[in-house]
């Protein structure tokens, strides 16, 4: 796979003795490319990613996978607060919600899988460790967004997507509690973070139903949730 060497000095060591088993995806949420590699590129803005990859699929990389990119910042997933430490931190050109969210386009997407099933090739990243911002810093982030197609990168073998078993009606799963599967699967909640649950369930939402982001536990979400539950 071909890459554009777009260097960034915003980066460390990896904690020792620690597995890269997360990959997170976001938006770049910038007017621009150039303006996204700029600041990610500069040391007064102290955040990075590993790689970026633009609308024409043109991935850049600009930290070694074997050292920590500063991409997810505050952020929680099951039980573990320095996701940086662990993890691989892809962003994708999108304007984003603040200018003009758009669908991410075709080229984009090809080259996002084939250089995902790369790094899961050479790191120990289970399917429901692949993640988006939003779901390990929920109270700050939206992205990469509703319109970022999941359930394709599931198919390609990238990322997990439920697959409710038949004998879970969506009556029968009205009981279950959604704080206890939200935590169960991976995402924080309070005290150990500062987020609400609607706002968790949002986040949840905007991954797995995002056909409709209301931070309600109505009867799909819980049979989502405990479809997904169960997986990780």
């Amino acid at each position: 796979m071909r890459l554009v060497h777009c260097p960034s000095p915003n980066h460390d060591a990896r904690p020792d003795g620690v597995p890269v088993d997360i990959l997170v995806l976001h938006y770049t949420g910038m007017e621009t490319a150039d303006a996204a590699l700029a600041r990610l590129c500069d040391p007064e803005a102290q955040v990075s990613a590993h790689y970026t990859i633009d609308r024409t699929g043109r991935i850049y990389a600009h930290v070694p996978e074997e050292r920590r990119a500063w991409h997810a910042g505050l952020s929680y997933w099951a039980g573990e607060r320095n996701i940086n430490g662990r993890s691989i931190g892809i962003e994708l050109v999108n304007p984003g919600h603040e200018f003009g969210y758009e669908p991410f386009p075709e080229p984009q997407i090809l080259s996002l899988i084939g250089l995902a099933k790369e790094i899961l090739s050479r790191h120990p990243i289970p399917p429901h460790r692949v993640l988006g911002h939003s779901d390990v810093a929920p109270a700050r982030k939206i992205d990469p967004g509703e319109l970022f197609p999941w359930a394709r990168l599931a198919g390609e073998g990238v990322g997990l997507w439920p697959q409710v078993p038949p004998g879970l009606s969506q009556a029968g799963s009205s009981q279950d509690d959604p704080a206890e599967l939200l935590a169960r699967f991976g995402y924080g909640l309070a005290p150990e973070v500062d987020a609400s649950l609607g706002v968790v369930l949002s986040a949840f939402q905007r991954h797995f139903r995002p056909s409709r982001i209301d931070g309600i536990a109505d009867a799909e979400t819980l049979v989502l949730l405990s479809a997904l539950a169960g997986r990780a």
